[in-house]
């Protein structure tokens, strides 16, 4: 690496790689609050005994128990009764972390459905894949019907995200323990008939599968395993489970099981066909349901874009929901929090036990019921896209309700819009207590039992027909809303034709943050965190013209005025008024200098915020700080407005804002009392799958308009480095091994354009040059990407995002590539030195008393190595190197033969390292003595080399290793660096192969003792591919081959084009998140360079020249 420039580039790549690598571990290891509630349970579990035909002593399988008191195992098998339920751990997971799930199902039980509230509720009428999901007159129950058994399999603990053997094995035995699971309900009835108990209800056809993160995935294995009975298994719910691909997509074999798996999924869903079209059946998994519940933003491990089930399973049959989006949850979690999480544990619990059929005590039957239960419990009603702010219904989804002897009419409303409850009554308020609003923003401070009229023509013209309104009161008891078509009393002054619709239940339940204490009765609160927002478009209110809000009365507390804890706001508005747009530009400022901007009082109560960089991958710090809430015009007293500071007051008057994120991946995300929080959504930006608009994130911020506020935007620089790594280490690591192949195609055309072989970083350095090859190593591979998502039909990702993030990527990979190679070249160098320095002053020590016993050493190791098998394992050392590892590959584990080709590398690097040194050494005193012997005369120059010649002939043991016949010394030493700079580009690339095979090897290293089996074929027949590339390139002559194309003169296939195309390969892996596959491409270039070495040496046994001579000879 020559230049100024070129060394500048290289440490700025560097330092910007370590900053981004210390900025992200900054932000991981800093502790975060998740706000989830433990979960407490009394547990006991109930081994299930495995007949005797059947070997379960590796795994097991459990029955849980809720209760501190001690029971009898055999007496509560035989009153099985209820609903099984198996839960399957994940990666490295325990059979015991059923616990929390199964003890919050138990309370549910006992304690029946949850509260039910007036909110609206998740619609029931989905289009999801092209048909309409009818479910009218459909209903949760209101009371549970069947319990749940919850049972466990314990699958030793064993990581199955590293290794596809494991995974396999996991699949293989939760077929069986849901065979076992049946069977024994089965003995536990005839049990109970044999001792003469009653016998009622129906035996379970199938179990409800529920998996945490690995086990989600087996859960969808066991599915389309062929050994599983027909209609076993209809219901699965995953946590926090990876769907798309594995989560350490590393090992080939797992990656092609995962591939296989999903493969028959897509399957499964066609409906079967003859060879000539007629139909046959419907789909095999038609009855199937799947849910997939992520834990958001705070799951470092599982990212929400692999829990997706797109692409999988059809939207008609299963969907992912985020914890952040769950009703009643409205959190983000760590991925082993989700299982102990109390608001999501219960909402799981209640959702499950909501899906029996009343008439036969087991989970309904019909898939469209199933999901819509799914959808009922789990889905809020807040829109998990930000158009619903923009949309009108039809002019006939708004049918008001005819009004007939005071009484409303409930048979025919909007779709989701239901009278409130008849026990749920006010009286009418005489017009002497109704309130006249005539400004666009209404604003409610307490329960005065009045109602307020909004006249929709007047307010809201001149663009503003939009109505929000966000409120801390309960709809139906507390707040109430009528769309009227003209001003009346009450609903009977109206003529019979005409029609009052109630639209309360429009209302949409929101997390609020915690409430205001109150230090006495009757004093004065801050204001309340509103806990619902309401919205009518355009659509809504056409055909009436006003608009009531009606608020119930408080009793006075101790003789004084109700508490001002109670509010509500609502405004007219037009959604372009607050429309708030962040520039690219603006936002990369921002990380240096936060961007401040002011709301005036009268603003916008639903601020539309646009960041046109996603906040998955740019996390923004969004700050609001209360300027001033209009205390001059305030009811208040002008003495108390005087001795209250002004943050107090306005502390009183305004609502803490609340801010909701959309994000096209996981949904919903809801920041309640926004003051100071850092607004991320868990997105995958960028990515070769990535659509249209998930390059952005829209922000519905909702402020109190009676405040003015300062707005303070900032980017967050170690929140962004964290996303980055998190969202793109599988595109970095395939993207390392492209930069290697890169740089090995640059040695390999220096070597065969007859050029000293570069070092792995002067390659490197080579390549990042600006156009070229930059350009060409880089931009291509993405146009490649592009054509190809034309060809297959795909959706293009965002152009500019997708570029600007690949070619990041890249750069960081090339930068962790560099800081490789330098530590490396840094252990070499030091271990040659060390070696140069006791072969120098070996003469010097040889006559020391001290050395006689090492003497003795080493005349031992030249008999021992003077034996024939020795001398001739010496000579084929490369054929027994490549034996020793391919016996590993096949017998023991991929990676162990990987690390003997990986020591084979190191030792020939260390070794033409010293090499290299002592020549230079040798050069360099050479060079100055007889400098120095010009002064003293011929003779003692004379003396001085045959003094040297003999020295050298002394110690022929020592330099065997670095012996040759070079013409100089000179080029014996560049031989050496050439030769260490070769075998150090092998070096690196089978360094990262070995590091893929790692985690597998962890697994496997934790399941010896148990049943062993061979790897997968797969996995040896790619590493043997890599051994025999590192034993057939060893050498840099090997490295010139050429083969013939299509027996034109000229046209040849150079080694060096072979690893441009590798490295193309390899760069698409990395752009389809699947870095494992970079193996295929050095397998195939490992089983070429094997095909060529015997065409060359058959070639050589007949005479034939079949390929160029190098030049390279005066080297070698």
């Amino acid at each position: 690496m020559q230049g100024c420039k070129a060394k500048c580039r290289v440490a700025a790549l560097v330092i910007i790689s370590i900053w981004i690598g210390l900025a992200a571990l900054y932000d991981l290891v800093t502790p975060i609050s998740n706000g989830c509630i433990m979960t407490y349970m009394y547990p006991q579990y109930i081994p299930i005994a495995s007949p005797a035909n059947v070997s379960s002593s590796k795994y097991g399988l459990y029955l849980y128990h809720e209760g501190w008191k001690k029971i009898d195992f055999n007496e509560h098998l035989k009153k099985l009764n209820g609903v099984p339920v198996l839960f399957i751990p994940g990666n490295g997971g325990s059979y015991k972390q059923v616990r929390s799930l199964a003890a919050e199902s138990n309370r549910a039980y006992q304690g029946g459905p949850l509260e039910r509230t007036f909110y609206q509720e998740a619609s029931l009428t989905l289009k999801e894949g092209g048909e309409e999901l009818d479910t009218s007159g459909f209903g949760l129950p209101n009371q549970y019907i069947s319990m749940l058994d919850w049972f466990a399999v314990d699958l030793e603990g064993e990581h199955s995200a590293m290794d596809g053997r494991i995974l396999e094995d996991h699949t293989e035995y939760v077929v069986y323990a849901i065979h076992r699971i049946l069977d024994q309900y089965k003995d536990s009835r005839d049990a109970r008939a044999r001792e003469g108990a009653s016998v009622s209800g129906s035996l379970p056809k199938s179990v409800i599968l529920v998996g945490h993160s690995m086990g989600g995935f087996v859960a969808r294995a066991v599915i389309v395993h062929p050994h599983l009975r027909k209609l076993a298994v209809e219901t699965v719910l995953t946590l926090s489970s990876p769907h798309q691909s594995p989560p350490v997509a590393l090992q080939p074999s797992l990656g092609q099981y995962y591939a296989r798996v999903n493969q028959e999924w897509r399957k499964g869903y066609e409906v079967q066909t003859s060879r000539t079209g007629r139909y046959v059946s419907d789909p095999p998994l038609s009855r199937i349901v799947v849910v997939s519940i992520s834990g958001g933003i705070h799951d470092y491990q599982v990212r929400t874009k692999l829990e997706s089930l797109d692409g999988i399973v059809p939207p008609s049959h299963g969907f992912l929901i985020s914890s952040t989006a769950m009703k009643n949850v409205w959190l983000s979690m760590e991925h082993q929090v989700i299982l102990w999480c109390n608001q999501l544990v219960v909402q799981v619990s209640h959702t499950l036990l909501s899906l029996m059929d009343p008439e036969t005590g087991q989970p309904f039957s019909d898939t469209q019921k199933r999901l819509a239960v799914f959808t009922k419990m789990l889905h809020s009603a807040t829109p998990h896209s930000f158009n619903w702010i923009r949309q009108s219904l039809s002019p006939q989804q708004a049918t008001p309700d005819p009004i007939k002897d005071g009484k409303e009419v409930t048979g025919s409303q909007w779709h989701t819009v239901s009278a409130c409850p008849s026990n749920v009554r006010w009286t009418n308020d005489g017009l002497e207590r109704d309130l006249y609003i005539q400004t666009t923003t209404v604003t409610v401070l307490a329960m005065d039992g009045r109602r307020r009229w909004l006249d929709i023509e007047k307010l809201g013209s001149n663009g503003r027909s939009h109505f929000i309104l966000v409120t801390n009161l309960a709809p139906c008891s507390g707040i109430r809303l009528h769309l009227w078509p003209e001003k009346g009393q009450s609903a009977t002054d109206l003529p019979g034709s005409k029609g009052v619709l109630e639209v309360t239940q429009k209302m949409m339940h929101i997390p609020s943050g915690p409430a205001p204490r109150q230090i006495e009765p009757g004093s004065q609160t801050e204001q309340a965190p509103p806990s619902a927002v309401f919205l009518l478009a355009p659509g809504d209110m056409r055909g009436f013209r006003f608009l009531t809000i009606s608020v119930a009365s408080s009793p006075a507390v101790s003789g004084r005025p109700p508490p001002a804890a109670s509010m509500a706001v609502g405004q007219f508005f037009s959604p372009k008024d607050g429309e708030l747009e962040f520039s690219p530009k603006l936002l990369l400022l921002s990380a240096h200098s936060p961007k401040d901007m002011t709301l005036n009082e009268d603003h916008p109560l639903a601020l539309n915020m646009s960041f046109t960089i996603s906040s998955g991958l740019l996390p923004v710090k969004l700050s609001l700080k209360t300027t001033g809430c209009g205390i001059k015009q305030s009811a208040l007293p002008t003495e108390e407005a005087g001795d209250v500071e002004q943050s107090r007051l306005c502390k009183l008057r305004c609502f803490p804002p609340v801010a909701l994120a959309w994000d096209a991946t996981s949904g919903l995300h809801i920041f309640p009392n926004l003051y100071s929080e850092i607004i991320v959504v868990d997105s995958s930006p960028a990515l070769w799958s990535s659509t249209r608009g998930s390059e952005k994130t829209s922000v519905l911020l909702l402020v109190d308009p009676h405040c003015s506020y300062k707005v303070s935007v900032a980017v967050s620089v170690t929140a962004a480095a964290k996303r980055f790594l998190l969202l793109y280490y599988s595109e970095i690591a395939g993207f390392s091994i492209a930069v290697v192949f890169f740089a090995l195609m640059k040695q390999a055309h220096a070597w065969e354009l007859d050029s000293p072989i570069p070092s792995m970083l002067s390659a490197v350095e080579s390549n990042l040059r600006f156009p070229l090859p930059f350009l060409f190593l880089v931009i291509t591979p993405l146009f490649i990407a592009s054509f190809i998502s034309f060809l297959t039909s795909q959706p293009f990702p965002p152009f500019v995002s997708f570029f600007l993030v690949s070619i990041v990527c890249y750069l960081f990979a090339n930068g962790s590539i560099i800081l490789l190679i330098l530590a490396s070249q840094l252990v070499f160098y030091v271990a040659a030195v060390i070696h140069v320095f006791f072969k120098t002053r070996w003469q010097l020590w040889e006559g020391n008393f001290c050395f006689v016993f090492l003497h003795w050493f080493l005349n031992l190791c030249s008999s021992f190595l003077s034996f024939k098998v020795v001398r001739v394992l010496r000579v084929q050392l490369l054929q027994f190197t490549a034996l020793v590892a391919v016996m590993l590959v096949c017998f023991a584990h991929p990676a162990l033969g990987l690390f003997i080709l990986l020591l084979s590398d190191a030792l020939s690097c260390q070794l033409a390292l010293s090499c290299f040194l002592t020549a230079s050494f040798r050069s360099h005193a050479q060079s100055k003595e007889l400098f120095d012997s010009r002064n003293e005369g011929y003779d003692r120059a004379e003396k001085f080399v045959l003094r040297h010649s003999d020295g050298s002939n002394q110690h022929s043991m020592l330099d065997e290793s670095c012996s040759s016949t070079p013409d100089s010394a000179r080029s014996f030493g560049e031989t050496q660096l050439e030769t260490f700079h070769h075998r150090h580009g092998l070096l690196m690339l089978h360094f990262l192969a070995t590091l893929m095979f790692v985690p597998s090897l962890v697994a496997w290293i934790q399941r010896m003792g148990m049943s062993q089996s061979f790897p997968w074929f797969v996995d040896s027949a790619l590493c043997i591919g890599v051994i025999f590339h590192g034993i057939c390139d060893s050498k840099p002559e090997f490295n010139f081959f050429l083969i013939p194309f299509l027996g034109i003169p000229g046209l040849e296939v150079k080694l060096s084009f072979a690893y441009l195309l590798a490295g193309y390969y390899s760069y698409l892996s990395a752009l389809a998140l699947a870095p494992y596959r970079a193996f295929y491409a050095m397998a195939a270039i490992g089983f070429i360079s094997l095909a060529f070495r015997i065409i060359q040496r058959q070639y050589r046994k007949k005479g034939d020249a079949y390929f160029r001579t190098q030049k390279h000879s005066h080297r070698h």
